[in-house]
């Protein structure tokens, strides 16, 4: 299904140094605030206090956390646990306060709202639970880049497996910069945005890679950049279809979906939006500066009896 077709292929590749620049602008800027700002990670990451309560109706999870944000934790996670009456509350460490002093503080600011909720279970997390996940974490990420590396190696050539790489981190390495410069929470449900990226990105350059490959069989007067224009040109109705659909849906769960779907679907966004850049203006053009050409993805064909083919059999 297409919308719209272009019939006259668009130079990309004419700018792709000044898209190329933009794009190492942009993932330095995001590799500084990673650095010297950080990312403000969640209770799952650095350990804090986990709290279970019940109600006798379902509960409101708006007024629950406004009621636990009144008494200084404005990033609270608070959350349906198995069933709407069971309510599971994440509350960061604070300094000087012991996490029974703040299971007592938190439940006895619930019941002066609803006399009738009950404390199921509380615990502590220790920042030991945050080293394994922060290592479980790295560990998934770098087994899906080895990952996406071989699956395109194989499929097309190794050159665009880089490229592919290349411009996917570049995808993950930006939501985190904007995680770190606005300091906004990185939980375990950003972190599986973060992959979903990656997936998501890779077939956007999979979609592309092919095009190209396509085109190269069937355009052979075309040079690299004029074959890789009119792939990029081709799927441009198939692009907007795609991810003006997925965006609509992500956009739902910013608006609609609560705050603990809110970063969760923010870092899908800015992976969507970036996604798209750079399949199209970075790993395109990598791949053209790493020198991909027609040879390396169309194989010669030899005819029988060709003088220059040593296997072919000789015709009497």
């Amino acid at each position: 299904m297409e919308f719209f077709r272009i019939k006259k292929d668009i130079p990309f590749m004419k700018h792709a140094l000044i898209f190329n620049a933009i794009s190492f602008i942009t993932f330095a800027l995001a590799v500084f605030f990673l650095f010297t700002r950080g990312l403000h990670l969640s209770v799952e990451f650095t350990g804090g206090t986990v709290m279970e309560v019940a109600y006798s109706q379902p509960a409101e999870l708006a007024k629950v956390r406004e009621t636990v944000s009144a008494l200084g934790y404005p990033e609270v996670q608070v959350q349906n646990f198995g069933t709407a009456r069971d309510v599971m509350i994440r509350l960061p460490v604070q300094k000087g306060v012991t996490s029974a002093q703040q299971s007592e503080q938190v439940l006895s600011a619930l019941k002066a709202a609803d006399p009738e909720v009950t404390l199921r279970r509380t615990e502590f997390v220790g920042p030991q639970v945050g080293e394994e996940l922060v290592h479980g974490g790295l560990m998934a990420l770098a087994m899906v880049v080895v990952g996406i590396v071989i699956y395109l190696a194989f499929r097309f050539e190794w050159k665009f497996g880089i490229a592919a790489i290349i411009a996917n981190l570049h995808d993950v390495v930006i939501i985190l910069g904007f995680f770190a410069f606005f300091q906004w929470e990185f939980s375990l449900a950003v972190l599986a945005a973060v992959l979903a990226v990656l997936g998501y990105s890779v077939n956007e350059s999979v979609v592309i890679f092919d095009r190209i490959r396509e085109a190269f069989r069937k355009y052979r007067k075309m040079s690299t950049s004029e074959v890789i224009d009119h792939a990029i040109t081709s799927t441009m109705s198939r692009t907007i279809i795609t991810h003006a659909s997925t965006e609509a849906m992500v956009l739902s769960m910013f608006f609609f979906g609560g705050p603990s779907l809110h970063y969760f679907a923010l870092a899908l966004t800015i992976g969507i939006v970036f996604g798209i850049y750079s399949s199209v203006f970075v790993a395109a053009a990598i791949a053209m500066w790493l020198g991909v050409k027609r040879e390396d993805l169309v194989k010669p064909t030899r005819k029988e009896g060709d003088p220059n083919d040593p296997q072919a059999g000789a015709t009497v």
